[in-house]
């Protein structure tokens, strides 16, 4: 790799508990095609693995993956795995768990006692011992219900040494309360941008006030999410 610069750091940097990032990060859905998952076309192998040296020697510090960020030909997090390591210190790497695709793509979401299993599925592709920071994305059918079950199965394996901090996805402001209750949260990964609704704004306070790091997917194409910003 090219010497590093330090270009992601000029928008200033955050705290996910005691590990600080630049404030600009990458996100990995992408890195397998030209749309998530298994749509669109792949992604050049090469091409994908130089995106990912490119960002960290622009001083990205922060990488959002999941083992389900994959297509029929390539794995996100094989991809970083292979990129990147040995991974420099600096570097966090965020997963999330709960929904997991299976061989086919076909979509299913974990039980509080599978969570592990998606956890070491992580560890393994990653080539990790430990992960830096894992969010419990929330399904959309979850949005009004209670998530305590499989977030306090996330905490057991905090206390166990295979996650370092726990975050929360997709969340509602009861839910991000409920999770504060079980165990520290060191961020939200929540939709935020053009066209925010108030709720997601709301949202957005609370986390100011309780010094939490909001981390927002979607943050330019706002409320048309994978069709792209609208005109206005």
């Amino acid at each position: 790799m090219s010497p590093r610069t330090n270009v992601a750091a000029a928008a200033g940097t955050w705290r996910l508990g005691d590990l600080t990032v630049n404030r600009v990060g990458f996100g990995a859905m992408r890195l397998t095609g030209t749309a998530p998952f298994d749509h669109g076309v792949p992604r050049d192998r090469e091409q994908s693995i130089g995106v990912l040296r490119r960002a960290v020697e622009l001083g990205v510090n922060h990488i959002d993956t999941a083992s389900f960020y994959f297509s029929a030909t390539r794995s996100a997090n094989e991809l970083i795995n292979r990129a990147l390591a040995p991974y420099p210190e600096d570097l966090v790497i965020t997963t999330k768990v709960w929904p997991g695709r299976d061989p086919s793509g076909e979509w299913w979401w974990a039980t509080p006692s599978q969570l592990r299993g998606q956890v070491e599925e992580n560890l393994r592709q990653l080539g990790r011992d430990h992960l830096d920071v894992v969010n419990l994305r929330v399904p959309p059918s979850r949005r009004t219900g209670s998530i305590g079950e499989h977030f306090g199965a996330l905490a057991e394996l905090r206390d166990a040494g295979l996650i370092r901090h726990l975050g929360v996805s997709n969340v509602t402001s009861e839910q991000l309360a409920e999770a504060l209750g079980i165990a520290p949260v060191v961020c939200v990964q929540n939709p935020y941008g053009i066209g925010a609704s108030e709720q997601e704004r709301a949202l957005l306070r609370l986390c100011g006030e309780l010094g939490l790091a909001f981390v927002p997917f979607f943050a330019i194409a706002g409320s048309g999410r994978e069709a792209g910003a609208a005109a206005r």
